[in-house]
């Protein structure tokens, strides 16, 4: 008999476009051996180059998928993205509790095609509630500079400071940096203890759903038992390589490019 593979949990919204959210979750999950679930914490109806429209699940909704969830399931990290309003990040929060499962937040505020779908209250919600439980959060330069109250482009004075104010790991991430040919991620602990994770900048388009695709993959590295910083470190190469395989169409519907991460050429 095959042992069970390692679960995994997105917190996260739906993208019919499936480039991110939980459909991003699912395949970075998938094709790193481990068991994805999810709990729909809303839909996105977009494109990589749009939103048109979007709703909340209900936060009852949200709270009776988890707990159904973590009863049934031997979870071994858990991933959060999307989450769109104050009342879901308060049941996401009160669920998880007291739960030994470690937690990555990615801090989304906004869809890469510039909605946004929170604001002050939500940030709020997000820092006071749910950080407190975190392993780490990954935040990019813009999400970063939200949450500090910073308007700064250097990722070590964010990084340093988010981690002090929260008493949590940081990964600013570093693909919205100016930086022609590196791509710099920093990760930085409530100690103020730095560690910098760097890969070639790859030219091209501007992929949607990377920010989702590195914290699945940093929580999937983290249920199979790998240290922190060599999750993050493997997860940055994961996905580098998903970047490299991707493609993008030249035509369709919309009449534009819709970019998406062809994960299933890799063999992790």
């Amino acid at each position: 008999m095959m042992s069970s593979p390692p679960v995994v949990l997105s917190i996260a919204g739906s993208d019919c476009s499936a480039g991110a959210g939980i459909q991003a979750d699912l395949k970075s999950f998938h094709t790193l051996d481990t068991y994805g679930l999810t709990v729909v914490s809303g839909v996105v109806a977009e494109t990589p180059n749009k939103v048109v429209s979007w709703e909340a699940m209900p936060a009852k909704l949200v709270r009776e998928q988890l707990e159904c969830l973590l009863e049934s399931y031997p979870v071994a990290a858990i991933k959060t993205g999307l989450l769109f309003s104050p009342e879901i990040v308060q049941c996401v929060a009160q669920t998880l509790k007291g739960k030994e499962i470690p937690l990555i937040i990615d801090p989304v505020g906004s869809a890469s095609a510039g909605a946004s779908f929170g604001g002050e209250t939500f940030l709020t919600s997000l820092s006071e509630q749910l950080f407190p439980l975190a392993a780490l959060i990954t935040p990019n330069l813009r999400e970063a500079q939200a949450l500090a109250g910073l308007d700064s482009d250097d990722q070590a004075e964010l990084g340093s400071q988010l981690a002090h104010q929260f008493g949590v790991n940081v990964l600013v991430k570093g693909g919205h940096h100016d930086d022609p040919t590196r791509s710099i991620d920093l990760l930085t602990d409530p100690n103020g203890r730095s560690h910098e994770f760097c890969l070639p900048r790859l030219t091209g388009p501007d992929y949607h759903g990377t920010g989702c695709t590195l914290s699945a993959s940093i929580a999937a590295y983290i249920a199979r038992g790998t240290p922190l910083k060599d999750a993050i470190m493997q997860a940055k190469s994961f996905l580098h390589q998903a970047i490299s395989a991707g493609h993008h169409w030249e035509s369709g519907p919309t009449g534009e490019h819709l970019d998406a991460l062809n994960l299933f050429n890799r063999n992790s």
